[in-house]
């Protein structure tokens, strides 16, 4: 082979190499995108609008009520704030609901290194303030209690986790009563290629003060649309409760949101 026929060949390889790589790069980050899209420790600033549609409650007949959340997210050096304000409609009895702004929630977790960037730990404070616009809406108490998340996703196409919450109340209103809340909540993202995945992300609520608590399981689809520096993360997910104790409990919600992500 000529030496100029050679350097011709050895270009084109170079291009082929840098064009495969190039691909590969893409894939790896549209993976990364697609799993960071529900990690809710990934560490970038987010803006999500949510809502929980519940058709049925528990005890009360022909009665609904719907949440609609806005969250907040932002990396302050170790720690990822979280902030979640909640608008609700509630019923009242008699076939009446109110609606009003809920009590604003945030937490404050601090990212843990685990020595795998494919995993996610996060631990620390919560605080609940009392800013509901009707006595409905909130529990007109300050409350203060801990957060623990975890997330993996060292499978591309499976990623999984959870996230464990307590509260209770340490000040407020002395005629409202005491609140003591615990919340688990598992979930789990099925890739199915091109941004197209299942998921499910159910709540279990239990109120430590009343005993009560609801138990939902959940399946759901969504959609990972990546587009300059956002990433927007769109999906829909039934939730069937299984177990539940006391009235007002959900025994069907629909749970629907746009997260949004910025690099």
């Amino acid at each position: 082979m000529k030496p100029k026929n050679l350097g011709s060949v050895l270009g084109l390889l170079l291009v082929l190499v840098a064009t495969a790589a190039m691909a590969a790069n893409k894939a790896d980050d549209k993976a990364s995108a697609e799993s960071d899209a529900n990690n809710p420790l990934a560490s970038f600033k987010a803006f999500n609008i949510q809502n929980y549609y519940v058709p049925s409650l528990s005890e009360l007949d022909d009665q609904n009520a719907n949440t609609f959340w806005l969250r907040y997210a932002q990396p302050l050096g170790p720690f990822l704030m979280r902030a979640s304000l909640p608008i609700s409609r509630v019923p009242t009895g008699s076939g009446t609901t109110t609606s009003g702004l809920g009590d604003l929630n945030a937490n404050f977790f601090y990212l843990i290194d685990t020595g795998n960037p494919a995993v996610s730990v996060g631990v620390g404070p919560q605080v609940t303030l009392p800013t509901a616009s009707e006595s409905e809406t909130g529990a007109d108490k300050y409350q203060a209690g801990v957060s623990a998340v975890y997330f993996n996703a060292k499978s591309k196409f499976f990623q999984w986790g959870g996230l464990i919450n307590w509260q209770t109340s340490i000040g407020g209103s002395d005629n409202e009563p005491d609140t003591d809340f615990l919340a688990i909540q598992p979930f789990y993202f099925f890739q199915l290629g091109k941004g197209l995945y299942l998921r499910g992300a159910p709540a279990f609520a239990f109120n430590l003060e009343t005993n009560d608590y609801h138990v939902p399981v959940g399946l759901g689809i969504g959609k990972v649309v990546a587009h300059g520096d956002a990433v927007y993360n769109f999906f829909i997910e039934p939730q069937f409760t299984i177990l539940d104790r006391g009235p007002g409990q959900p025994e069907l919600q629909l749970y629907m949101a746009l997260n949004m992500q910025f690099k």
